[in-house]
């Protein structure tokens, strides 16, 4: 097996020091970390970054590769690193979830991750997986296929680009959490959107720095789109180009033209772009927030960036492409439902079709009473969000070594396989009495190479809204979607058992469920949470454990020397 060897160092500006080597022998590099200014709408200002980059490098690697990542954190906070999509076989050590699978690397220490990649291909991404980190600590990671394998399942792009979508702020965003957690209240909006780390024209001195692509007419190219925007799903669009989806979190899909793209934070998209039309037009692309409600507020702004075909001569016009209304939930649904696994005899699927354990799990948004109607969210109140009513509350001790080590008191078994209360979760005016949930650290254990079925379930305590749940160590086949109630005996006669998608976040939609299958084939201790961050902050995750199978092969791997303690 290669490996490849990176060095990573974080600074605040968090600078990760990045070298990468695909060969048979694991080298190492340490670069020079410094503070990293940034400038975007007239202002300067320092942020945490990966190698002095916003957005941060990117990596590449073959399926089936092992990557070595060494993080030094030569920052003033805390960090950790996850490998978003990718499903560390047996490793959950190397996962990086704060406090789920590990210990923050602290000021002035080091950690070396060990990805390993098993059936990935595609784009998958890498972030920051403490506090509000992610915001400008991320990057893209292509994977592609086997060395000695088939290559593409489409025709081969003439070059390709990763489009990172992102969100900024002009304040420090360490400051935007702790406000929010101090008041009780929704976080200040950002200030833009990015595209490759530039807000583009739309915003006060930003133009000039504005992302372009050169094209040539008459050749293909293979856009990697990630969206790390921390609280927002987004449309995108290239105006008068329309685009084919042939993969999407780190696996292949029927190609799947459309005008425009929807994808939730944590989502990646492979995207062919043929560079078909007059080269003398600027053709912009574009990203804008899908906001499900008004209640809690949204960026409203767009970023753009542009593409230019080579030629001498100056573009005569100028195009921008049509984008969704901000709440049109239809066109989220739409365009999701036609996304499908490729299925063919190189890339199958197996959907379960036999379920071993059925989940229905609430989405809620809720409140917490403060003293004296003290905190400033609805009527006085703490907002807070729950998964079955329970809001998760962050250990101090990392759950996967007190589950390796037998340690008590750091969380508790038995997170419910329904919600303890079923009402019309998606009506209107829904009675107080529901808002406010259990708090605890409750995780699910479940038996190893068990297939599972579960329901994501929206509701609209205090504000209907949109989900985009993310589960960690394993894809998962979205087999359904619909509006309303989830109700079993219609639902499932509406499933995709043949080629649903197979992904690891899925953006659940406002008022509606998603239902998804897995198999429990990878051993440890794995995260599941909303990838809107505020939620994940207020609640809305919990955890499962996956225990060991018989076999050595199917155990999960022991823990490696010197990890982070707490």
């Amino acid at each position: 097996m290669q490996q490849s060897s990176l060095s990573l160092s974080l600074s605040l500006s968090l600078s990760l020091s990045l070298s990468l080597s695909l060969s048979l022998s694991v080298s190492k590099a340490y670069l020079p970390i410094k503070e990293a200014p940034y400038t975007r709408l007239c202002q300067t200002k320092n942020i945490l970054t990966a190698n002095g980059e916003y957005p941060g490098p990117t990596l590449y690697a073959h399926a089936g590769d092992t990557v070595i990542v060494e993080v030094v954190n030569r920052a003033k906070s805390n960090i950790t690193l996850h490998w978003h999509g990718v499903k560390q076989r047996r490793n959950p050590w190397s996962d990086g979830p704060v406090y789920i699978t590990q210990c923050p690397i602290k000021p002035g220490s080091s950690q070396t991750y060990t990805i390993v990649l098993s059936d990935e291909e595609g784009t998958v991404w890498w972030h920051a997986h403490n506090d509000w980190a992610r915001a400008t600590v991320h990057g893209a990671f292509i994977v592609y296929p086997r060395r000695h394998g088939k290559g593409y399942p489409f025709l081969k792009p003439h070059k390709e680009i990763p489009i990172i979508l992102g969100e900024w702020w002009k304040s420090d965003v360490s400051k935007v959490l702790e406000e929010m957690v101090r008041t009780g209240d929704s976080p200040n909006v950002s200030d833009a959107f990015t595209i490759n780390g530039q807000p583009g024209r739309f915003y006060p001195c930003s133009e000039e720095g504005m992302f372009e692509v050169m094209v040539k007419r008459g050749m293909r190219y293979l856009l990697r789109l990630v969206n790390a925007a921390m609280n927002d799903e987004l449309f995108f669009a290239i105006a008068q180009h329309r685009l084919t989806v042939v993969g999407s979190d780190g696996s292949y899909t029927k190609p799947y033209t459309s005008d425009y793209i929807t994808i939730a934070p944590g989502q990646t998209m492979d995207l062919l772009l043929e560079a078909n039309r007059p080269s003398d037009g600027l053709y912009y692309m574009a990203t804008k927030a899908y906001s499900s409600n008004s209640v809690v507020g949204y960026d409203n702004t767009t970023a753009t960036a542009v593409i230019k075909y080579s030629t001498k001569r100056a573009p005569l016009k100028a195009y921008f492409p049509f984008l969704p209304a901000f709440n049109d939930t239809d066109a989220v649904v739409n365009f999701s439902k036609g996304l499908r696994s490729l299925a063919s005899a190189d890339h199958p699927v197996d959907v379960p079709l036999r379920v071993d354990h059925r989940m229905v799990i609430t989405l809620s948004i809720n409140e917490f009473p403060c003293a004296n109607n003290s905190c400033q969210g609805p009527n006085g109140s703490r907002l807070a969000a729950s998964l079955n009513n329970i809001s998760f509350v962050d250990p101090s001790v990392d759950v996967l070594g007190a589950y390796y080590s037998s340690i008590k008191g750091v969380f508790k078994k038995g997170f419910p396989n329904k919600p303890p209360l079923v009402f019309n979760f998606t009506g209107d005016d829904l009675p107080l009495s529901l808002l406010q949930p259990k708090k605890g650290t409750k995780v699910k254990v479940l038996r190893y190479n068990r297939t599972v079925e579960m329901v994501f379930q929206g509701t609209n305590l205090v504000a209907p809204l949109n989900h985009p749940m993310h589960l960690h160590g394993h894809s998962f086949y979205v087999v359904g979607y619909g509006r309303g109630n989830y109700d079993k005996k219609t639902a499932h006669r509406g499933f995709n058992l043949v080629d649903p998608p197979y992904m690891n976040t899925v953006g659940v939609p406002r008022g509606g469920w998603a239902a998804i299958r897995f198999r429990t084939d990878n051993p440890g201790v794995w995260f599941m949470h909303c990838h809107f961050d505020r939620h994940t902050t207020w609640g809305m995750d919990t955890v499962l454990i996956v225990k060991n199978g018989k076999r050595r092969a199917d155990q999960m791997l022991p823990p490696p020397a010197n990890r982070p303690s707490c």
